[in-house]
């Protein structure tokens, strides 16, 4: 779906300002339109900040315009910044991570700041953040404050990706492959393994399967640079460190061996929380 449009979590925080700038630059390599999804839940009088508010004002009329004003201004912003660029922006109410999970079904890509606050405060926080990247039917994009912008000095950094050899590993490949060329710096594949009795003795057979994977992206890329790495250990470890010098790290939902479980349970928060780099999460539709 590279026609579809990239829907970001916005609620005006930098986090969210910084998921924004993120989708942008996407946007300009692929050309998809971009759409800023407000959602606010209306739970306690307590529980809802909005745009200039404080805690404890229940959002009424004027709130709901304040809030219309914040993203309706954010899109023509970003408009104005990008000739080209289609921007839009929209507040949509319900529970956040449930909201963003339906309207994926009709995105191309969903992109996260890891915090916010009104609309989004919490969203990425433990068991969220694992339902929002487990369950979207599209790409997801959690780009933490920090982590968004490339410095200079790395832009040439790669994309890096997390392989296992399962069905949602390939996705992902493919997926890190489409944005290693699109930026023109290399793929990084890293595959996780545990040493057998015989020790590194192992290592061709596993280092001749990942490079089989790869053939039909070395024959669609030709001018990509790809490197394989086969890392003993943890593969959050592998991949955290990995995104100290990427510009992007990329895993499935769920894999077999090295990445069996990926995004269940706190590996998966690991991930989110400590990469240095954006980090996707892609599985098949």
């Amino acid at each position: 779906m590279r026609d579809a449009e990239i829907l970001v979590g916005y609620d005006g925080s930098t986090d969210a300002s910084v998921a924004l700038d993120w989708a942008l630059e996407e946007a300009r390599l692929s050309g998809q339109p971009v759409r800023l999804a407000y959602v606010f839940e209306w739970l306690t009088v307590a529980g809802w900040v909005g745009p200039g508010l404080a805690p404890g004002v229940w959002p009424d009329d004027t709130a709901r315009r304040q809030v219309e004003d914040l993203v309706r201004g954010a899109a023509a912003d970003a408009s104005s910044a990008n000739p080209g660029l289609t921007v839009t922006g929209e507040v949509y109410d319900g529970p956040p991570a449930l909201v963003l999970q339906e309207r994926s079904a009709e995105a191309g890509m969903l992109v996260l700041g890891s915090r916010g606050h009104g609309g989004f405060g919490g969203l990425l926080a433990g068991s969220t953040a694992v339902a929002v990247a487990a369950h979207a039917h599209c790409p997801v994009v959690v780009v933490r404050d920090g982590a968004g912008s490339v410095p200079a000095e790395a832009s040439a950094g790669p994309v890096a990706v997390g392989v296992d050899g399962s069905e949602p590993a390939l996705v992902a490949l493919g997926f890190a492959a489409e944005r290693a060329a699109q930026r023109r710096v290399p793929l990084r594949v890293l595959h996780a393994w545990t040493p057998g009795p015989g020790g590194a003795a192992g290592v061709p057979d596993e280092r001749a399967a990942v490079e089989e994977t790869l053939e039909p992206w070395r024959r669609t890329f030709p001018e990509l640079s790809i490197t394989v790495d086969l890392v003993p250990g943890s593969p959050a470890a592998m991949l955290i460190e990995a995104s100290s010098d990427a510009r992007l790290v990329v895993v499935g939902t769920r894999g077999r061996g090295g990445l069996a479980g990926m995004l269940l349970g706190s590996v998966s928060q690991q991930l989110i929380q400590h990469a240095h780099c954006p980090v996707a999460v892609v599985r098949e539709r």
